[in-house]
């Protein structure tokens, strides 16, 4: 009877386990790591094939190559200095991020949109709106 009741234990641990994988940030707050830190290729690494860039002066769908390389030289044209967390929510498992980018030309009010593909959260699209 112990033994039995070990096993649903444990058969409800593994479940719950599980479930709390898919609802945890881990991809989005690591998204947000690097761009407090202006980091263009620990971004890249979530850009799914390709990834929707908006900026003031440009809008445009690029590979994760290009992709890298545009918001490299955003990040490197402006300066970041920080990047503040308005708001962060899920939806089905897409996951997103409304913040404060703060560069030392201006600063940016940023939507960054993710979505679960396959076994990972890749970023699709990120928006940068100046203030």
């Amino acid at each position: 009877m112990k033994t039995n009741i070990m096993k649903q234990l444990f058969a409800f641990i593994a479940v719950g386990l599980m479930v709390s994988s898919f609802t945890t940030f881990s991809g989005i707050d690591e998204v947000i790591s690097a761009m407090k830190e202006g980091n263009s290729a620990a971004v890249s690494r979530f850009f799914d094939n390709t990834v929707e860039i908006n900026m003031p002066d440009k809008t445009n769908s690029y590979s994760k190559s290009q992709a890298e390389l545009v918001l490299k030289d955003f990040f490197s044209s402006n300066g970041v200095k920080s990047f503040n967390i308005i708001h962060k929510g899920e939806n089905a498992g897409s996951q997103y991020c409304i913040g404060t980018l703060v560069t030392r030309n201006s600063s940016f009010r940023t939507t960054i949109f993710m979505k679960q593909k396959g076994d990972k959260q890749v970023l699709q699209k990120i928006t940068f709106e100046e203030n």
